[in-house]
This record gives C-alpha cells, structure tokens and sequence, in this order.
C-alpha cells in the first residue's frame, strides 16, 4: 500500500514543526556578503579565485560541512549517530 501526504506550508512552518533553527538572519548575511563581492568580478578567472575563497578546504571543507548536517538532523530526529561500515 502507498500513501502521499501533501503539507502546504512556508518554509519558516516548515522548520518550526520539524525543530530546525532560524537561520535567516545568517542566510541574509551570507547572501549580502557573496552579492557585494561578486560585483566586483567581471571575468571567469575573477570568479574561480572567489570561489576558491569561499571554499579554502576544497573536499574537506564539504566533508566537515556534510558531518555537521549529519550530526543536526540526527540530534533533531532523538536518533542514534549510524554506525559506519568499512
């Protein structure tokens, strides 16, 4: 058997009901600071070097990114951090 559940709600009572943060103001800080920069850049190199800025770690800095969500979402749920596997 399957069932569909359709929720029409705005994002805010999306992460009041779910137990997420408001992160609106830091998300209006980082879109400020990334629009005042990139006006600034008028050539690709220009904006492969603000983009390297913005992720210095590369690949690790995502990872770190990626377990900081990992551990939040399951903190939010009450659950258990999943084992890994090797």
């Amino acid at each position: 058997m399957k069932a569909n559940i359709e929720i029409e709600c705005t994002p805010e009572e999306a992460r009041s009901f779910l137990g997420l943060p408001d992160v609106s103001k830091a998300n209006d800080i980082y879109v400020d600071t990334v629009s005042k920069a990139m006006k600034g850049v008028s050539n690709p190199d220009q904006l492969q070097q603000f983009a390297k800025q913005l992720a210095p770690m590369g690949q690790i800095g995502f990872k770190l990114f990626q377990n900081f969500v990992e551990g939040a979402s399951t903190a939010a749920t009450g659950g258990s951090k999943p084992s890994k596997k090797d």
